[in-house]
Parts: C-alpha cells; structure tokens; sequence
C-alpha cells in the first residue's frame, strides 16, 4: 500500500517531487486497475503544479457519490451517466485547499445501498471489498492511491476497510460536511477517509477538516499513548460475531493489554440495543424522501435491493420516525456513562472477514449504531483470518473525540503489530 505520510517525508526530504507521487499512482492505476476494477474515471490531464499545504502533492480518490468539477457523477447508476457537476462538493474543494488532488472517481454501489458493484477485493481474492465505499477501500489495499473519500449511512468506510485490510476513519457526524455529497439519510451521511495506516488518515482528517490536533504526533504509539483505557464491546444487540471476527477481537484486546494499556469489558446500556434496531427506520423515512425522484419517475430502473427498499419505506410515518429520532437521542445521552471511564471502546469492525463471492456487500450490523450515535470510529487494520483474509476491529470514541478514538487505534494497530 502507499502511505500518504510516507510519500510527504519523501516529497519533504527532496526524493520525490509531487509529479512523482502522481506518476507513482499513474503506474500503480495501470498495473492493478485491470484486476481490482475500483476506479470509474481517472483524470487523464491532473497535475500536481504547484500545491501548497498539508497534503500537497498527494492524490485522492473520491467516491462517485461525491461531486467533483470536471469529473463525471454517476452514482453508481445509469441514470446519471454523463452528469459532469460544475463545482466540487465541500470536502473535495477543502482537499484542493489542503493541496491534494483529485486523481479518480472510486466505484460506489447504486447510490450508495447494497446493490454489489464488481470491484475485486485485492486483499482477499475472490471475496466482497464491502460496500458501498467498495472502490476507495479496494484502492487503497491495491496500492493505487494513497487516500480515499468514502460515505457512511449504516457501515459503508468502516465495513469496506475492515475487508480489505486498510484503515479508515468516520468521523464524528458533521465533521466533514456533506454538501455536494448525494443524500441518502441526512441524518446518518457521514464523510469519511480510507488509508493505509491510521497515522494516515488521522493527517488527512486534520488537513481537511482544519483541525491539527487530530494529527497523532510523532514517535511510537505505544510510549505516546501509555496507560490508554480500552473498554472491550461485544454489540450482543447486533448478534455473535464470526469465529474469525471474535478471535480478532480477543487478539486485539490481548495485544493492547500487553503493551500496557488498561482493558476492561463493558457492557452496553439497553437504550442501546433499542436504537440500533432503529436504524432502518431513520435511514427508510429519509430514503423515501432524498430519492424521491429517482423512485417516482425512474423505479423500474433501480437496481432490485435499492427498489425494493424504496418500495417498502413509502409507508413509514412521521410518528414513527419522529420517535425513532428520539430513542437515538436517548441512546446518545445514555452513551456518556459507557465512556465515563475508557479513552475508547474496541469492538468488531465487521462481522467478519470479506463474505466470498461479490453478490453482496456484507452486513453493516456492527456498525450502525455508531452510525446513529455519530460517534467517531476507526477501522484498524492488523487481524487476518486462518485463510489469509483481514479481520477488522474498530476504535471509538465519544462524539467530538475524534483525537482519541484515532490515538486508541493507532495504539492497537501498534500493539498487533509488536505481537507478531
């Protein structure tokens, strides 16, 4: 993989001009890109000029939900082949800022639902990248780009990551806006980055989101973040994981304890459970609206799983949302006390490793409700199944404590890595 931080020090130190970083995914795009299928469009005439800033000279890849000037957005879906926006969404024109360029639109499944694309998993052949962030996840692990914007509404950049062996980060919600970014649930879209370590994602949250404390300092993780409280999180509401999926958990758990942090194990309030289950009636209500054209003059063009949700949501209420909304809230305010004691929680970042086949994209069930609580997670890559397959554990942490959450991951992946 190409780490975004590796490739500044080098750009830093006079080894590498930014050109040369674009040439080097240029390359890597025409070795792998046959294979993976994760890209949509390369931009044939980016360069890196003259970029100043905290990501100069770095390539990004953006989900093909997210606009891009000059770039085709399709959504995943022929009813918007040829769509070629004017301006850039938010988050993209915040990259430029920051000195990154926009090199390729990523494959995203048909407005960002479960409907598979046929990306390859470059870590696991054969078997799903996840959804619906499957090209920024599968770009990454193949090497082609350093960096990738993806999108969260239930566990779209954590999923992904956690099958493809990368990191990834959603921040907390709000964090990086979502104007320019095609809605599915207002309330659950959340921005998000993949990279090849934690460090890197953590630089580039920091680059666009303005925020420079989110950056984790030089040095080893384990003598920075001595003493971290982990509190391990099982999510029984969201069923058993995996035996690969639990195995993981417990190596990370281990690891981390026996490189001096603090592990205990908790348990989840019952609001909890009650809000997780939830979920699909938020995302259902603001579905049935945010897609309300594509339904009413375009149904029978959907793609079955995205139809068929469509189909089902038109008869969610307001009442029924509206307390659902609530629940949540009561959940959040419930949450406090579950970090009271811990800088972050490790739990599984996904069922378990990459299903085999790409018919589907996996189940986002250890994901949603931290996609309801809109608190930060980061996928930490470092577990791999008997077969050679990645295994994701998540990082998380209170809402607005992004720095922690990213500093508890960076320690895990650390303490995995010092295991072996």
């Amino acid at each position: 993989m190409l780490s975004s931080l590796a490739l500044l020090r080098r750009i830093d130190a006079g080894d590498l001009s930014p050109q040369g970083a674009l040439d080097l995914c240029r390359a890597a795009i025409a070795a792998r890109e046959p294979e993976i299928g994760a890209l949509v469009h390369l931009d044939a005439a980016a360069t890196a000029g003259t970029r100043a800033g905290p990501l100069a000279g770095i390539p990004l890849g953006v989900k093909d939900i997210i606009d891009v000037a000059g770039m085709p957005t399709a959504m995943g879906s022929p009813l918007y082949e040829g769509n070629v926006p004017r301006a850039d969404a938010a988050v993209v024109a915040m990259a430029r800022r920051a000195g990154a360029i926009p090199l390729a639109k990523t494959t995203t499944t048909a407005f960002a639902y479960l409907d598979p694309t046929q990306t390859r998993n470059p870590a696991a052949p054969g078997c799903t990248p996840g959804g619906s962030s499957s090209g920024s996840a599968a770009a990454v692990a193949a090497g082609m780009l350093p960096l990738a914007l993806g999108t969260q509404t239930g566990g779209s950049v954590i999923r992904p990551a956690a099958f493809c062996g990368v990191a990834a980060i959603k921040p907390s919600a709000r964090l990086l806006p979502t104007v320019g970014v095609k809605c599915f649930s207002w309330t659950l879209d959340t921005v998000g980055l993949f990279g090849a370590t934690v460090p890197d994602v953590a630089h580039a949250l920091a680059a666009l989101a303005r925020r420079p404390h989110l950056a984790l300092p030089d040095g080893d993780p384990l003598e920075t973040f001595a003493g971290l409280r982990l509190g391990v999180l099982t999510q029984d509401f969201a069923g058993d994981p995996e035996p690969e999926a639990a195995a993981a958990l417990d190596e990370a758990a281990r690891a981390a304890e026996s490189a001096g942090a603090r592990v205990v194990h908790l348990e989840a309030p019952p609001l909890y459970a009650e809000a997780w289950r939830l979920h699909g009636t938020i995302q259902g209500f603001e579905a049935a609206q945010a897609l309300a054209f594509e339904w009413d003059t375009h149904r029978d063009a959907l793609p079955p799983l995205l139809r068929d949700l469509l189909d089902e949501v038109q008869s969610i209420d307001a009442a029924h949302y509206d307390e659902a909304r609530r629940t949540v809230h009561r959940a959040r305010e419930a949450g406090r006390a579950l970090f009271a004691d811990v800088d972050a929680i490790l739990t599984p970042a996904a069922p378990g490793p990459a299903p085999h086949g790409l018919g589907a994209t996996g189940s986002s069930a250890f994901n949603r409700l931290w996609t309801l609580t809109g608190d930060p997670c980061v996928a930490v890559p470092g577990c791999r199944a008997a077969d050679g397959r990645p295994v994701g554990v998540q990082t998380i942490s209170r809402f607005g404590r992004d720095e922690k959450a990213l500093a508890a991951g960076s320690f895990v992946a650390a303490a995995l890595a010092a295991g072996r």
